[in-house]
């Protein structure tokens, strides 16, 4: 028998987990004591406290340093990210290391479907030049804009978390939602059906992931097929419209106009010309921060997931990189 005095117990190495320093105040006097917890607020300090860490979450302000810092983290087996769209980071190093990643699918859905919401009244009604004329202390004697949303019809591309929250808001107004996806149903249009369809819609919504499949997929032809006085509505990525085309069609007045949340590039250029496109509604990718919960919500999945991930059970929702969503 060992004698404990002679051949003390060599206690297990501690997992090492590298954290934003964004989420600390939420994290850490949750986080179990016998973890090994290296924050970090700067990508200086990120490159430091990321090479051992088994699990990581690396959101900061600069995505092009989330980038660098997960290639710096040779020993990563799990990456969270308050982030839904990841198309920033490199999906090689994130395959070739098979390293699990679980992403904020969901966080920010219940807000952006609302700025959806927001997006198409305020269009309907003309309501930023009723704002306009408050500025001005005018008195207006008729509603800049006559549109209801009962009746319309609406093409949603996107049925994940947050375009399965935006179709019932909108059906509480009586729009008349046709979604896009693989199978068919009522009220459902086929990824090989819904461009033929067009020229149906008062509101084309995008809320797809950024993918190849969906890069330019709304572009010259797309937006010609459209109604003269549809609207174009996108909570996505930039990267899935055509800009230059777009800007042509708002030009021409060859699409009534578009609600953009997203841009190409993000900040968009203060001598871009659709800054100076009266039909072009900019709102400069706030939909997901218009909200008190974001950081609240992903702390709580994240100490969920990592109760789970020590049981050796499965963490949600997953990232997959090879499919980029």
């Amino acid at each position: 028998m060992l004698d404990a005095a002679r051949y003390p117990a060599i206690p297990l190495p501690m997992t090492i987990l590298a954290l934003s320093g964004l989420i600390r105040p939420l994290l850490e006097p949750r986080l179990p004591s016998d973890l090994d917890v290296r924050w970090f607020m700067t990508k200086e300090e990120a490159l430091t406290a990321v090479p051992e860490a088994e699990i990581g979450w690396f959101d900061m302000y600069e995505q092009p340093a989330m980038a660098d810092t997960l290639r710096a983290a040779t020993n990563l087996k799990w990456l969270n990210s308050i982030y839904a769209g990841l198309d920033f980071l490199p999906m090689d190093v994130l395959i070739e290391r098979g390293i699990t990643v679980t992403n904020g699918a969901g966080i920010n859905a219940i807000t952006i479907a609302e700025y959806v919401v927001m997006g198409m009244l305020n269009i309907a009604k003309g309501y930023r030049d009723v704002v306009r004329a408050q500025d001005r202390k005018e008195w207006l004697l008729d509603s800049p804009g006559k549109r209801e949303l009962s009746g319309s019809k609406a093409l949603l591309l996107g049925y994940g978390a947050i375009g399965k929250l935006i179709q019932p808001r909108l059906e509480a107004f009586d729009v008349d939602v046709t979604v896009v996806r693989r199978t068919p149903a009522d009220n459902v249009l086929t990824p090989d059906q819904w461009r033929a369809q067009l020229g149906e819609f008062d509101w084309v919504i995008l809320a797809v992931p950024a993918t190849p499949e969906t890069e330019g997929m709304i572009g010259t032809s797309e937006l010609t097929a459209m109604k003269t006085d549809a609207v174009l509505v996108n909570i996505a990525r930039g990267s899935v419209v055509d800009q230059a085309a777009l800007l042509g069609a708002l030009e021409a007045k060859q699409i009534c106009g578009a609600f953009l949340d997203v841009t190409t590039p993000e900040p968009l250029p203060a001598d871009h010309p659709l800054w100076d496109q009266e039909n072009a509604h900019i709102t400069m990718h706030l939909s997901g921060r218009a909200q008190e919960k974001m950081f609240v919500r992903s702390a709580e999945r994240f100490l969920a997931n990592l109760e789970n991930y020590r049981k050796g059970e499965p963490v949600a929702p997953i990232f997959d990189p090879a499919r980029g969503y």
